[in-house]
């Protein structure tokens, strides 16, 4: 399989299947779907960077904020006290918003030509969800972005799943991610942030974040011999062990990285194409282009969207 070289700052795992790709005539559109708490409006820029800078026409999935309170339907459900919570009825809602997003994306179909979908945070594992339940219907990509794809380990002291078994739904029921010609999964992570333990040390690295160039020279301090080395590792910062303490309930460990949401380990898929990217945060919500871009920033989308043109 030919790849575009692998930005700075970024790690890559490829699945092991191999196969040629040819490009389109034109680009295919795109369906993107919301994240938890995230509404339509939250995607404007990410949709309209890959129209005019790319050619890739798209439709985000019609999403409220409120409607995020349809999810509470699952209380009345006593496997939600079990944690043994199955998809549907709960979130029917965001799979019929999903299947008219593509209904509309078909619209934009050349002949011949298919769909890719961009699943942000839980619209990731919603997708696969979508395609178990409704079929590819014309999809030849799934592209997830800081996607918690993994259900949380059993049985550790403090760890809740937060989708009530979900997740765990998902990762029984649903196929596998096998990167084919047919459907290439794509599953990129963020790494913005290491998490910390809440109490004690931490095996983490020297910066609780990801350092600019800037950070890292004033930072550096001089040996003897006059040669650089990096700075004894600081103590982690409340920021970090709070934010620890959300990985922790996605993968069951706090001192991981991650994009300050969703854990690395978490947002990758076995038999995928999976790539992580250094200083990515997790939403649009809060982010900034500059100082803190998240996966729909220009500079991190430029990173991956021929993804979406081959």
């Amino acid at each position: 399989m030919s790849l575009l070289p692998t930005p700075p700052l970024s790690t890559l795992t490829t699945p092991s299947t191999t196969f040629s790709t040819t490009a389109p005539l034109a680009p295919r559109p795109a369906v993107i779907l919301p994240g938890l708490g995230n509404n339509t409006g939250d995607y404007k820029d990410l949709s309209l960077t890959l129209k005019e800078g790319y050619g890739v026409p798209s439709v985000v999935a019609k999403v409220s904020r409120v409607d995020w309170l349809r999810n509470a339907a699952g209380l009345l459900d006593r496997n939600y006290w079990r944690g043994t919570l199955r998809p549907r009825p709960v979130v029917d809602w965001y799979l019929e918003g999903v299947d008219e997003a593509i209904a509309e994306a078909k619209q934009l179909l050349t002949d011949g030509g298919s769909i890719s979908l961009i699943g942000h945070s839980a619209g990731g594992w919603l997708a696969r969800l979508y395609l178990e339940e409704f079929g590819m219907s014309n999809i030849s990509v799934l592209l997830t972005l800081g996607s918690p794809h993994l259900p949380p380990p059993k049985g550790l002291p403090g760890v809740i799943d937060q989708t009530r078994g979900l997740l765990d739904y998902v990762q029984k029921n649903c196929a596998p991610a096998v990167y084919t010609p047919e459907l290439k999964y794509i599953c990129i992570a963020g790494r913005y942030i290491h998490g910390a333990r809440l109490f004690g040390n931490s095996s983490g690295p020297s910066y609780n974040s990801i350092p600019t160039p800037e950070e890292q020279n004033k930072n550096k301090l001089i040996t003897n011999n006059g040669n650089a080395r990096s700075p004894l590792a600081a103590a982690p910062s409340l920021r970090a062990r709070f934010i620890g303490q959300g990985y922790k309930q996605v993968c069951g460990q706090a001192d991981v990285w991650g994009d300050g949401v969703v854990p690395e380990v978490s947002a990758h898929l076995e038999g995928a194409l999976n790539i992580s990217f250094d200083g990515v945060y997790h939403s649009p919500v809060g982010s900034d282009d500059t100082l803190r871009p998240w996966y729909g920033s220009p500079s991190v989308l430029e990173k991956w969207v021929h993804h979406l043109l081959t």
